[in-house]
């Protein structure tokens, strides 16, 4: 077989993709309910308002919700982290598609030298005639090498570094999801515990006003001083129950501010004013189980990093077997200062054929070969243990929303009950029908009611803001998911 044809099938072989080494990917089933167990339950929710999953938020009708969590979107430090690693698996790509390419350079020099005739080979020269003490060379190249992608080992790179990319792209889209469903978390939990501190500050006033009563009575003689202690006590149980809440109110507009990337601080006032908790949208396109894996970008980014493990496979594999180099060099040189370093007399070239083989060194590269197999392996697990945590996620996220609507309610007309059980008693207590215990009993069974009530409210506002988040809502799948549904072989 002559050289030329056997460059030319070598060159062919390069190119040839089948030809790669390793396991081809072929994406893991994810057996999964056809739907989930909360579904019926949360679809037949009756709510004032319906979401789209795409930017839920607006849902809650809050605008100032929906502007905190547009404004976290645009300046929240981990999504701006998230992007730079974005930035940083891009070129990981390119590198691996230049590593594909030819490689060339060009390279040039030029030199002066001056001989001095007191050296020993200064002397031998100066006898020869027309000795030239100053010496001129010029060198300019043209460089090009390839290495022949025999049996794929860089083509699996080249695979590996794609997923590579697209699992950071998607981690990125999860970090938005992310961002997006703490704002609205932290923004709910503090419109929560300003209703909690207003139902407080409305107790101690209640208390207060008690404990004035009492006073009145005991100086008229128609008191007990015992009263006015039990009086005195559930006054300050109430006001003590106070700096808890004025803390945990603090330590959420911190946390609202820092995910905004602002300083603490920055947007208290803003959320000054107190405002009803916002109410839960109606969750309609909850959709399937299955539907899961191409909206949730974690599971994207799982898969897309199993995929690159596998191919990493491959990229180990290839070690064992030869790798063969083209490289060529086209330039002139010349030493004579007044010659041509274009001309015919200076020209230069060279082609070599490079091989290299790790023929004795296969022990190593079965420790990476297993190395690599146990990544995926691991990267397989993930993978699964994901999956099942997002359906939980699900689960879990329903279940709380429906059942905490249920009791805020029941509580609703349990306050409303007990409010009215807490003026009747106060009345007879007045006129001495009962004691100043039934009305102490009264106000702190009304004060716990009404805690619960709004603990109540918060958390189904939450349990809203997690099932968005846990049905992959509030970003807008893109070529990700369509690679993840398209990925197969």
């Amino acid at each position: 077989m002559s050289p030329k044809r056997t460059l030319a099938l070598l060159i062919s072989a390069s190119l040839s993709v089948g030809c790669a080494v390793g396991p081809d990917y072929v994406r893991p089933d994810a057996p999964l309910p056809d739907h989930f167990m909360g579904q019926a339950a949360v679809e037949q929710r009756h709510a004032t308002a319906n979401a789209d999953l795409i930017a839920w938020w607006t849902g809650f009708g809050d605008p100032q919700l929906t502007r905190f969590v547009t404004l976290a979107l645009e300046q929240n430090l981990d999504l701006e982290q998230a992007t730079a690693r974005v930035a940083q698996a891009r070129a990981g790509l390119g590198a691996a598609n230049a590593a594909l390419l030819p490689a060339g350079n060009i390279s040039g020099r030029a030199a002066r030298a001056y001989q001095s005739v007191e050296t020993p080979l200064g002397q031998v020269l100066n006898s020869t005639p027309d000795f030239d003490r100053y010496g001129n060379a010029f060198e300019a190249n043209l460089g090009a090498s390839w290495e022949l992608d025999l049996f794929g080992g860089l083509h699996r790179g080249h695979e590996a570094a794609l997923a590579e990319y697209q699992a950071t792209d998607a981690g990125a889209s999860a970090t938005r999801l992310a961002v997006a469903a703490q704002t609205a978390d932290i923004y709910v939990s503090i419109r929560g515990l300003q209703a909690r501190l207003d139902i407080a500050h409305k107790q101690v006033q209640t208390q207060q006003e008690l404990l004035a009563t009492v006073n009145l009575l005991y100086g008229k003689g128609l008191a007990a001083e015992l009263q006015v202690h039990q009086t005195e006590g559930a006054l300050a149980q109430v006001q003590a129950s106070v700096p808890v809440l004025d803390t945990a109110l603090a330590s959420a507009m911190n946390a609202l501010d820092v995910i905004l990337g602002s300083s603490p601080g920055t947007h208290r006032m803003e959320l000054a004013e107190i405002v009803s908790i916002p109410a839960a949208p109606q969750i309609s396109a909850t959709g399937s189980p299955g539907e899961l894996l191409r909206r949730r970008p974690d599971l994207i980014a799982a898969e897309r990093q199993l995929a690159a493990s596998n191919a990493r496979i491959g990229v180990t594999i290839a070690e064992y077997y030869p790798k063969l180099s083209l490289s060529g060099l086209i330039g002139s040189a010349t030493s004579v200062s007044s010659g041509n370093l274009f001309g015919n007399g200076a020209s230069q070239a060279a082609g070599v054929l490079g091989l290299r083989w790790r023929l004795f060194d296969f022990a190593r590269i079965d420790a990476q070969i297993d190395l690599a197999k146990g990544k995926e392996a691991e990267m397989l697990a993930a993978y699964r243990l994901a999956v099942l945590r997002a359906t939980e996620d699900v689960e879990n996220a329903f279940s709380a929303l429906v059942k905490r609507e249920e009791q805020a309610t029941l509580l609703a007309r349990g306050v409303d009950s007990l409010g009215q059980a807490r003026d009747a008693s106060f009345t007879a207590y007045q006129k001495g029908a009962v004691s100043l215990i039934e009305v102490l009993n009264a106000d702190e069974t009304l004060l716990r009611a009404a805690d619960t009530r709004a603990q109540a409210q918060t958390e189904s506002a939450r349990a809203a803001v997690a099932a968005f988040k846990a049905l992959g809502g509030g970003w807008q799948p893109r070529e990700q998911a369509q690679h993840f549904v398209s990925s197969g072989s």
